[in-house]
């Protein structure tokens, strides 16, 4: 006890905070709970059960690393309930050696949703040369509950071996999701949607939309980084074009208010760095949801040991929370 005390003398200067620091999103309630004990109440999310709302948003395939950090993620998962989409599949098309890498059913298990992953480009071929069996036989062979499609028109454009969209990605979603029998998300990679897409998107019949908003890995300014050119230089305002998280959640409850919606799950994802931006952002949203992260696991995919650190801290932070924090209306 003398030496705590003498730590608080120590570090009280170093311990102050500005007002300007103060979280505003949260009325702090200390009178009112104790400390909580044990785990999240489970989720109900694509027909199955989490134990905690969180979600592992597609990050990675087809690299050296890919099998490690996937292996992990998918422990991480098992551990702790969480759900778990893939990186793009697109390799798997062309190198089924690759399959090791994504193949991590087994240690997931079959009580966990999880999702393979393929791009609005190849998918928009598939469907036009009438293979989309090939995506079937990965979801097959992978015993994934379904099929993430990520939409990236910008990332495409910036890459200098992109591909070109040809048509408005909701038709091919749409027409997809008339030659399949398994379940089909949709998501953007880093930049959001805006109103007119999100309302189309949560129309169809969907088994959830990836919010995946501008705020965390922004996959044009990627692609830009990666040209180091004058055109990237030039489109250099496209990066900073999006939506935020909150602001998706928003338009998402005012659609959900003024229509009807025939897709009713979300996973909110984009910019999400710990507990207290998935307490706020599943407070606000009037759909069932969970929160995907990305880069805030990846920071720690490689070593098991922190990875599983990570997760813990964020499920007792977001525990902490739900007992003494309140969203502000």
């Amino acid at each position: 006890m003398e030496e705590r005390k003498s730590d608080h003398i120590s570090l009280a200067s170093q311990a102050k905070l500005p007002i300007s620091h103060n979280d505003s999103r949260f009325c702090y309630e200390p009178m009112l709970a104790a400390h909580p004990v044990g785990m999240c109440s489970p989720i109900q999310l694509l027909g199955k059960e989490l134990a905690v709302p969180f979600w592992v948003s597609s990050m990675t395939g087809g690299t050296a690393v890919a099998k490690t950090i996937n292996q992990n993620l998918a422990r991480a998962c098992s551990e702790f309930g969480m759900g778990m989409g893939l990186g793009s599949c697109r390799i798997l098309l062309d190198n089924p050696q690759h399959y090791a890498d994504f193949d991590v059913r087994d240690i997931l298990g079959s009580h966990l949703p999880f999702y393979a992953n393929i791009g609005i480009c190849q998918l928009e071929e598939l469907v036009e040369n009438n293979e989309f069996d090939r995506l079937t036989e990965i979801v097959r062979r992978l015993r994934t509950d379904g099929l993430i499609v990520h939409v990236n028109p910008l990332q495409e454009w910036f890459q200098a071996e992109g591909d070109r969209i040809k048509r408005p990605p909701i038709e091919t979603i749409a027409e997809l999701l008339g030659l399949v029998d398994y379940p089909v998300i949709v998501k953007e990679v880093g930049q959001g949607m805006g109103y007119q897409s999100l309302n189309a998107l949560l129309k169809l019949p969907l088994a959830a939309v990836e919010l995946a908003a501008f705020g965390g890995t922004n996959f044009s300014k990627m692609e830009m980084l990666r040209a180091n050119s004058p055109e990237g230089d030039a489109f250099a305002g496209f990066a900073a074009v999006g939506h935020s998280a909150s602001e998706m959640v928003e338009m998402v409850n005012d659609i959900v208010l003024n229509g009807d919606v025939t897709c009713n799950q979300l996973i909110i994802s984009g910019g999400i760095e710990n507990f207290l931006d998935a307490y706020y952002l599943l407070s606000k949203s009037s759909l069932p949801a969970v929160v995907g992260m990305a880069s805030a696991l990846l920071r720690y995919a490689q070593d098991y040991d922190m990875l599983k650190r990570f997760v813990i801290a964020q499920v007792r932070g977001f525990r902490m929370a739900q007992a003494y924090l309140r969203v502000k209306e």
